[in-house]
């Protein structure tokens, strides 16, 4: 069988890399003071969608990401890898969404696009770690939603069988098509480019991208059409402006900073059992472990 996957990425702030500048008055992410990234584990799920489109011939997959233009750069990295298409949800309303905004905004396009039957996304973003988006995404939907996967192992018959890694072990669980997945970071990493797939795509651009696009290129884009990039407004994907952004955000963020764990402290060992049995009785005395 062949399926049709839409795989929910997001280009986020690298949080390696958070300083003073990372947060603006308002409490949200200044997101262009800091470099932007792939999400680690949106790049695991599209993995997962890769592997069953080698499996399963006439499979294809879209990339579905919100956020500013630059956030275009998600869906050619997904090409250059296997990807089929993709769209880019881009407007001021979306600004300073959410999980909640975030997931109305997403499944409002989902409708849009309509004809799917497995929606793949990472468990969480390294922006926030609320591992809500997928889920939330789901109940929209009112689709049934299978999280924590760590491999998608076949899907035939309507049926997709999925093991999920949890907190003391894993399991196996089957699902009915069509359905949401969040994959774990502990699934397999992603592949790299294809070489071949970045010299087809690497023009390929959204229509605000083409208007700052070199004049000599201008011509591809009518005689190639996979070059161009769905983008999509509030108004495109028929969304309520209340419920997007900011003003559809109940979350206010407080304060973000970046903790950095650093050893005061060391000492070298010989490595003999005398030096080790004294290192064991100085963390017994002061109480570190015992």
């Amino acid at each position: 069988m062949s399926l049709k996957i839409i795989v929910l990425a997001k280009q986020v702030p690298d949080t390696r890399n958070v300083g003073k500048d990372a947060m603006k008055a308002d409490g949200t992410v200044n997101r262009a003071a800091l470099p932007a990234i792939f999400n680690p584990e949106d790049l695991n799920a599209l993995e997962q969608a890769l592997r069953l489109k080698d499996a399963y011939p006439g499979t294809t997959i879209t990339l579905l990401t919100m956020g500013p233009g630059r956030a275009a750069e998600i869906i050619r990295e997904g090409l250059y890898r296997g990807a089929d298409g993709g769209y880019l949800l881009t407007d001021r309303a979306f600004a300073g969404a959410d999980t909640l905004a975030t997931s109305y905004a997403l499944s409002m396009a989902i409708r849009k696009i309509g004809d799917y039957d497995l929606i793949i996304c990472g468990r969480q973003a390294i922006d926030g770690d609320t591992a809500q988006v997928g889920p939330q995404v789901a109940e929209k939907l009112g689709l049934t939603q299978i999280t924590y996967a760590e491999e998608i192992q076949k899907a035939e018959k309507g049926m997709i069988t999925i093991k999920r890694r949890l907190e003391r072990g894993v399991e196996i669980v089957e699902g009915k098509l069509p359905l949401v997945v969040t994959v774990n970071g502990s699934a397999p990493d992603c592949r790299p480019r294809n070489a071949k797939f970045v010299q087809q795509f690497k023009h390929a651009k959204t229509v605000t991208e083409k208007q700052e696009a070199d004049a000599d290129y201008l011509n591809l884009y009518d005689s190639r059409p996979y070059l161009n990039l769905t983008e999509w407004g509030v108004a495109d994907v028929n969304a309520d402006t209340t419920l997007c952004g900011l003003s559809g955000s109940p979350t206010k963020v407080k304060k973000i900073e970046s903790v950095v764990f650093q050893a005061k402290e060391n000492m070298t060992l010989e490595p003999t059992d005398e030096a080790i049995d004294g290192l064991m009785r100085e963390l017994i005395l002061n109480h570190t472990i015992g």
